[in-house]
């Protein structure tokens, strides 16, 4: 697939773990069967599937479950991006051996501030180790958790070496216009919003995917948001855009990631629990969110 061919609802999914810790096939499987009829493509093993949380052989087994419950209905970015390069290349070749359809990966963690010459040597490898014409890299820019600013200027040299797509999860309007327009010579660059939260203004701004989070918890609000935005209801779009920020409110209070296997059980989906040092709500805190959901006629 080509970088421009990811385009929509692109849920950044949950792994799914046992209270001890181990990967819950059953759970990764039923959160994929959930999602999958709302969604245009998945972007697993990052920050929200407990990538960073998981030994390279975790992630590549979370994968392979993923792939084959998704079994090519749509296509999957298989996050790939580690604290080192040598564990980045390894995840990517895994990746695109066990078909997924691209690979993206954030800018090496717990290194933080890094010279441009060193970041561009770590995305330089990962292209020159896998990419294709049917198979991107995209680069995942989230400055807040790798620590590391991916600058215009650098994002077009990584462009001119052969990136094809970028996330953008700097919650930056004006940093995605300049990333927009940093690769505007390279017409097969896919630039994706990488949050819902500014999901109207992004596609505004000219993207055409967005990866979020909210997808794992009210994929068809997402799936509505964007057929609303796509068939030019543009109020309708900004109405469901406003919920979504509600729904955002009730996840962000605590760690997020707990919050969202909370939502799934609440909703009669068994997602399995967070990986620790991510500890499941507690019941005083469940009652909580389903009274936020049920004033927003969401139960």
């Amino acid at each position: 697939m080509k970088a421009l061919d990811f385009k929509g609802i692109i849920p950044p999914v949950l792994s799914s773990f046992t209270p001890d810790g181990e990967i819950y096939e059953k759970g990764i499987r039923e959160v994929i069967r959930f999602t999958l009829p709302h969604v245009d493509a998945y972007y697993p093993i990052g920050t929200y599937g407990c990538g960073p949380l998981m030994s390279l052989e975790e992630r590549k087994k979370a994968l392979e479950i993923i792939l084959d419950e998704v079994n090519a209905e749509v296509p999957v970015i298989a996050h790939v991006g580690a604290a080192d390069t040598k564990s980045t290349l390894e995840l990517a070749k895994h990746a695109k051996k066990a078909g997924a359809s691209a690979v993206g990966a954030i800018s090496p963690y717990y290194a933080p501030n890094l010279p441009d010459e060193a970041l561009y040597s770590y995305f330089a490898s990962l292209v020159d180790a896998v990419a294709e014409d049917e198979f991107p890299v995209f680069l995942y820019n989230n400055p807040h958790y790798s620590q590391n600013i991916i600058s215009p200027k650098l994002l077009r040299r990584m462009a001119n070496h052969g990136l094809r797509g970028c996330k953008d999860s700097s919650f930056d309007l004006v940093n995605f216009y300049q990333y927009q327009d940093a690769v505007a010579d390279y017409p097969d660059f896919n630039v994706i919003v990488g949050t819902e939260a500014i999901f109207v203004a992004a596609f505004d701004a000219g993207a055409t995917g967005c990866v979020c989070g909210m997808g794992n918890i009210y994929p068809e609000l997402m799936a509505r948001m964007y057929k609303e935005y796509e068939s030019g209801e543009r109020e309708k779009a900004l109405e469901t855009q406003r919920l979504i920020l509600k729904i955002r409110s009730i996840t962000k209070v605590g760690p997020t990631m707990p919050n969202m296997y909370a939502i799934l059980e609440i909703r009669g989906i068994d997602a399995g629990y967070p990986r620790q040092p991510y500890l499941p709500v507690d019941d005083a805190r469940k009652a909580e969110i389903k009274v936020s959901l049920a004033k927003l006629n969401l139960l």
